[in-house]
């Protein structure tokens, strides 16, 4: 199961033209075009092809791929070298149920019990990711370093009034391994960017009217549509019971 770590990174300030500029560039580019769907999942990352493509070297190219590797978003098999990471549907459908029984119940223990301090964090909180572009400024297949990081406040901030540690622990554990199907359920599930302030709103509403139940179904909801978009991407994904 991949494990997606945030999606902000920042490049080392080292003298141009070092071997470390090199290889975070080509680590940068090799991130986006996964993140943006351009290397599509499960393509093969063959080391004469990168060098072309990206006008690196063998040594920047291998530590590249090393990075993307320790972060789950490619693989590396014996005799078979590396690999961007599978979109598995039996992976996304367990993720999806573990996700929406966990989270669910986190938010509405959060709603419960949050006090008026976690109302004004939610609502803070809202309030950035409103107004925070979601797409990319230089890549129209990709959401925003930014709106990624306000997203992932926003979520943090639903649940944090729940007092039980091991529960939110877990639910942002999950939250994070499903980081890499949200990303390509908008490049490559075509997930609506024009729908993210009132899919959000939707979920804020409720949780500031104290009303756990509605507030814990419309989560659900957002995080099964995810795996709705992407599951006609999975190659492993089951055919439908009238298929020949």
């Amino acid at each position: 199961m991949p494990v997606i770590v945030p999606l902000c990174y920042g490049y080392s300030h080292v003298a141009p033209g070092s071997e470390v500029t090199r290889t975070d560039e080509v680590y940068g580019r090799l991130r986006a075009d996964i993140l943006g769907g351009r290397l599509l999942p499960g393509r093969r990352l063959k080391f004469g092809e990168l060098r072309g493509s990206y006008s690196t070297n063998m040594g920047a190219t291998r530590e590249a791929l090393t990075r993307l590797v320790s972060e789950g978003l490619v693989v590396v098999t014996p005799h078979q070298g590396y690999r961007v990471v599978s979109l598995s549907y039996q992976d996304l459908a367990d993720l999806t149920v573990a996700r929406i029984e966990i989270e669910s119940q986190v938010l509405r223990l959060s709603v419960r019990d949050g006090d008026m301090t976690w109302e004004a964090r939610l609502v803070a909180a809202y309030h950035v990711l409103e107004r925070t572009p979601p797409i990319s400024p230089d890549d129209p297949d990709r959401l925003a370093d930014a709106w990624n990081v306000a997203h992932t406040a926003f979520h943090a901030a639903l649940i944090a009034g729940c007092h039980n540690r091991r529960l939110t622990t877990i639910a942002r554990s999950l939250r994070e391994e499903g980081e890499l199907y949200r990303q390509w359920s908008v490049s490559l599930g075509g997930r609506s960017r024009d729908r993210a302030a009132a899919d959000h709103r939707e979920l804020l509403e409720p949780a500031l009217a104290r009303d756990a139940g509605v507030a814990a179904e419309r989560l659900g909801a957002h995080i099964a549509l995810t795996a709705e978009l992407l599951i006609r991407c999975a190659t492993d994904a089951p055919l439908p019971a009238d298929a020949p």
